[in-house]
């Protein structure tokens, strides 16, 4: 059987999030401990004691869910994962997967997500950008709606999470009236999300740039098997090629639903592990193809049949 990991990205954090799995399993909090230190501010606290608002801030969040993503994947290896066919991760849980697949040290991933972090809060003026997300409508009839309503002010499709999921992104009073407009159109359900950043949208093209320096002064290896990214739903064929993604990472979509379908058409996997807190991924995947399982680990209880799925039994 051949499986893939992978991992979740801002969202998906939660106040005392993966304190059960650290109560029984050591490496969750050594990983965290090792993320805090290169940081200097202590992760886990953060983590356990919120608040919500703060674990918001995606100046906090991005390092939070990457070392929650990294933990998770620890604790698998350490169980005795076999070795995965792919890896791909939503947003910034592409920056996990570099590091699960061996193509990133997780210091150096720690540090580039760190900056990423505060290149995108600064790229945009507070109460600016944002996101949204329209459910019920096609991606095309999305992507069309943004098109008809974007110009000076920007409202883009960002996120194609899943069929008739789609989140958008851009500056905020375009945002409302793309929102509105969805509505008038029988958007099933049509919000502003609480996203104080308008990721993937043009708008973080200089934030990319900026990045892009950071990923040429760290040093990348092969990954050890395909790891599928969000700009392309494709693997790179070699490294300069999947850095040169990474480097439009920032300021372009996420095509989540065909990432899952190139995981499974082109890689053959028939089992997906989501390492990391909650079940955003695991939730997506039932829409784009509930015959595809996606196990979340995220508790004594999901790690035990993750394991078993791939035929590891748990200590």
């Amino acid at each position: 059987m051949t499986f893939a990991v992978v991992f979740p990205g801002q969202g998906a954090q939660s106040v005392g999030m993966l304190a059960e799995l650290a109560a029984e399993h050591t490496i969750v909090q050594q990983t965290f401990a090792e993320a805090s230190e290169t940081l200097g501010r202590d992760l886990w606290e953060m983590a356990q004691s919120g608040p919500a608002e703060a674990l918001s801030d995606t100046r906090i969040t991005q390092p939070l869910m990457f070392t929650s993503g990294v933990a998770v994947w620890r604790l698998l290896s350490e169980a005795g994962l076999p070795a995965a066919g792919a890896f791909a991760g939503h947003s910034l849980g592409e920056f996990a997967a570099l590091v699960a697949s061996g193509a990133l040290s997780f210091t150096d991933g720690l540090t580039l997500v760190q900056r990423r972090a505060e290149l995108m809060a600064a790229a945009v003026p507070d109460g600016e950008g944002g996101m949204a997300a329209l459910i019920g409508m096609s991606d095309e009839a999305v992507v069309d709606l943004c098109a008809s309503i974007s110009g000076d002010r920007i409202s883009e499709a960002v996120n194609f999470n899943a069929p008739g999921q789609v989140a958008i992104s851009g500056h905020l009073d375009a945002l409302q009236k793309t929102v509105d407009a969805a509505k008038d159109q029988g958007c099933r359900k049509a919000l502003m999300l609480a996203v104080s950043v308008p990721n993937h949208s043009s708008l973080m093209k200089p934030a990319g740039l900026e990045l892009a320096e950071t990923i040429d002064s760290l040093t990348f290896s092969e990954p050890s098997a395909p790891l599928v990214q969000n700009a392309t739903a494709a693997a790179a064929s070699d490294l300069q090629t999947l850095l040169g993604h990474l480097k439009a990472h920032v300021y372009n979509p996420v095509y989540w639903t065909r990432t899952v379908e190139t995981l499974r058409d082109v890689h053959g996997v028939s089992t997906i592990i989501e390492a990391g807190p909650g079940k955003v991924l695991t939730g997506l995947g039932k829409r784009i193809d509930r015959s595809l399982p996606t196990l979340p680990v995220d508790s004594p209880a999901t790690l035990a049949a993750a394991l078993e799925a791939v035929g590891v039994t748990a200590a």
